[in-house]
């Protein structure tokens, strides 16, 4: 069992890490950053699958908000209360805004979106958008490299590798429970 979920980690985790940082991946990026100190990845590997999905996923949004700005669902993207504030902020200081909405948590789908609704040109989104998921996919990725360091420190050198990834899986499936548990309760209270 433990060879197997090895093997998994090894053979899928840097895909995982890159759905994760699809959507918004903080997380994603921080396990990543925890199993390349396990050396199960590189680092720069980690980095690089970390960055291009969080490029990827806020291009995305953009294009969206650009492409389909009529479309139901980016309508109801309009209608949520951060939405306003967030196409104020981008019209008055788009730089700022591209450079800093991927690292305020929760605002991340709407502030995407509200920049494809501004009058911000692609390339230059592109450009801000590239340096934002650069930083932010170091910040993170080190974050979990370092969050490994201190858990090896504090567990002690005599754990074996194996143990090692059923300690950073059993920290992922936590964290994904509560996702999905604070996912569910808020769509809930929404209704």
């Amino acid at each position: 069992m433990i060879d197997l979920l090895h093997y998994l980690v090894e053979r899928f985790g840097l895909v995982a890490v890159f759905a994760g940082c699809l959507a918004e991946g903080e997380s994603a990026a921080i396990f990543g950053g925890f199993f390349a100190h396990q050396q199960v990845f590189a680092v720069w590997h980690t980095v690089a699958v970390a960055f291009a999905g969080a490029f990827l996923g806020d291009t995305a949004l953009f294009l969206a908000g650009r492409r389909f700005a009529d479309h139901p669902r980016v309508l109801a993207l309009r209608e949520r209360p951060g939405f306003s504030h967030a196409h104020a902020l981008v019209e008055r200081h788009p730089n700022i805004f591209i450079l800093t909405n991927r690292f305020i948590y929760g605002l991340r789908m709407v502030g995407g979106v509200a920049a494809g609704l501004s009058s911000v040109p692609v390339p230059r989104f592109l450009a801000l958008n590239a340096a934002s998921a650069l930083v932010w996919a170091c910040v993170f990725v080190s974050l979990g490299y370092f969050f490994g360091a201190g858990a090896e420190h504090l567990i002690g050198d005599a754990l074996v590798k194996h143990q090692r990834l059923l300690i950073g899986a059993g920290l992922a499936v936590a964290v994904m429970a509560m996702g999905l548990w604070l996912g569910h309760r808020y769509l809930r209270t929404r209704r």
